[in-house]
């Protein structure tokens, strides 16, 4: 499955080049779906849908997001629910461990009364990548779309599996060894089956998945396009996505330039700033063409109105004429 992933730096479009990328692709045929973890409704404003969170419950089999609604013949959005996500995860990793729990004389939490903990969007985020490739084959996505946070955020996010399996690696070994040596002592001291060997599982499924989220990172099939809206600060903070991205395996197919202001106009204001955008837009080209398409937006003159808004959420041409996912 093709997967890419939208980000660049922040308030230059991020939203509307994955909007304008998912129906593009399926303009071409294939079964689409968009993932957005803006918790602000940017991408129902600009979708024209009423709102992503009304979406009627959450995915089947525990899937970090909500139900698809489908905005367009062959393609569909979906917001990353983390709240309800994590209180399901966390709710059944202590059904897994209650053992443990009644041996330490611990109160289970009530799933009602969770709330999500800081940095868990990121490993929703991570889930969503994973469980978007292991639907059935004729029956899952063909291309699926991410509308990820600023370029930075991203960088970190991306990086977050290796982190986590490097973790694993350094506490597991030594754990095991220990605790499976002192286990059948422990279990005849504390007069209960000791669950050592259900923590050991769960972390093996934990690497396993890592491994996946990995995988999914790395693979050719997953490719990242940058939107910026060009100028000098931009142009800082595409050096360093650059350098993260490649250090982490994943592929920039296209640096999208959004809201070019016209050219050639007689207001010497307007002239003004285009003309630093022209200056910033030919730096982007020198520092990535033609390893890397650099692709043109112009500004709209107002934000986009919805998909069936002839200037909104509609995929435009770039300097080098293509608009769709290659």
């Amino acid at each position: 499955m093709r997967t890419v992933l939208v980000t660049g730096t922040g308030g230059a479009g991020r939203t509307t080049v994955a909007a304008a990328t998912a129906l593009a692709a399926a303009r071409e045929g294939q079964r689409t779906l968009l993932l957005t973890a803006d918790p602000d409704g940017t991408p129902e404003a600009l979708l024209g849908i009423r709102s992503l969170r009304s979406a009627p419950g959450r995915s089947a089999d525990r899937l970090p997001w909500s139900v698809p609604v489908e905005l367009a013949p062959g393609v569909w959005a979906a917001r990353i629910i983390t709240d309800e996500w994590f209180r399901g995860e966390l709710t059944a990793l202590q059904d897994r461990g209650h053992g443990l729990l009644d041996l330490l004389g611990a109160t289970p939490l009530d799933g009602e009364e969770l709330t999500a903990l800081p940095g868990v969007e990121s490993i929703a985020l991570l889930r969503a990548l994973r469980a978007a490739q292991t639907a059935p084959p004729g029956t899952g996505w063909d291309v699926l779309v991410v509308d990820m946070p600023p370029a930075p955020d991203t960088v970190a996010l991306l990086a977050l599996p290796e982190q986590l399996r490097r973790y694993l690696r350094r506490l597991l070994p030594a754990e095991r060894q220990a605790a499976r040596a002192l286990r059948p002592m422990l279990a005849q001291l504390a007069g209960v089956p000791m669950p050592a060997q259900k923590l050991y599982e769960t972390a093996e499924r934990w690497e396993r998945e890592l491994a996946a989220v990995q995988g999914v990172i790395e693979s050719e099939a997953t490719t990242v396009r940058l939107v910026v809206e060009p100028g000098p600060l931009a142009d800082r903070a595409l050096r360093t996505a650059r350098a993260g991205l490649a250090l982490h395996g994943c592929r920039v197919e296209a640096v999208i330039a959004n809201r070019l202001l016209p050219t050639g106009t007689s207001d010497p204001w307007l002239a003004a700033l285009s003309g630093q955008q022209q200056d910033a837009l030919k730096e982007l080209y020198e520092q990535w063409a033609p390893a890397v398409p650099v692709r043109e937006l112009p500004h709209l003159g107002r934000d986009p109105q919805g998909v069936g808004d002839p200037r909104g959420a509609e995929p435009r041409p770039g300097a080098d004429g293509e608009d769709g996912v290659d």
